[in-house]
């Protein structure tokens, strides 16, 4: 993969985020937000809970979404290689801290929607960051010689 690729996959993936964590980053949208989870998960009948949450819960929720959406500025300003290797890193906790949830503490299975693309953008970033970073030498004496001596 061309690096110049790899830089629009970390551009988009951050598209993708703002997109998605605008609303949790603001208080009355994130009140909107949470109750149109609820409305879909009663709706069509998803598996699980949804809680009530208190203004505690929405502080953090709120905390969450501006970092992230801080985070997608960055990149979509700046995009560099870096960038998307730290943030398959990120997706990989956010998708194992859903799992954990999904799995352990049976809240609404919609979660899933959101699980599936998060993990997808990890691995997408994760393995394509070294795909673009790749060299290929002519020859294998143009190798550098590692100095481990201290």
């Amino acid at each position: 993969m061309k690096k110049s690729t790899y830089l629009n996959v970390v551009k988009y993936s951050a598209i993708y985020d703002v997109v998605m964590t605008f609303a949790f980053a603001f208080p009355v949208l994130v009140v909107w937000n949470i109750d149109l989870f609820s409305s879909l998960h009663v709706q069509y009948g998803f598996s699980g809970s949804v809680p009530e949450f208190q203004a505690l819960h929405l502080f953090f929720v709120n905390l969450m979404g501006s970092v992230v959406l801080v985070w997608s500025a960055i990149r979509l300003y700046k995009p560099q290689a870096i960038f998307g290797l730290y943030d398959s890193f990120a997706r990989f906790m956010f998708s194992f801290n859903m799992l954990y949830y999904l799995l352990i503490h049976n809240v609404t299975s919609i979660l899933w929607v959101l699980f599936v693309p998060e993990l997808a953008w990890g691995l997408l970033q994760f393995f394509a960051f070294f795909m673009s970073n790749k060299t290929i030498p002519k020859n294998a004496s143009s190798y550098n010689q590692v100095n481990l001596e201290i």
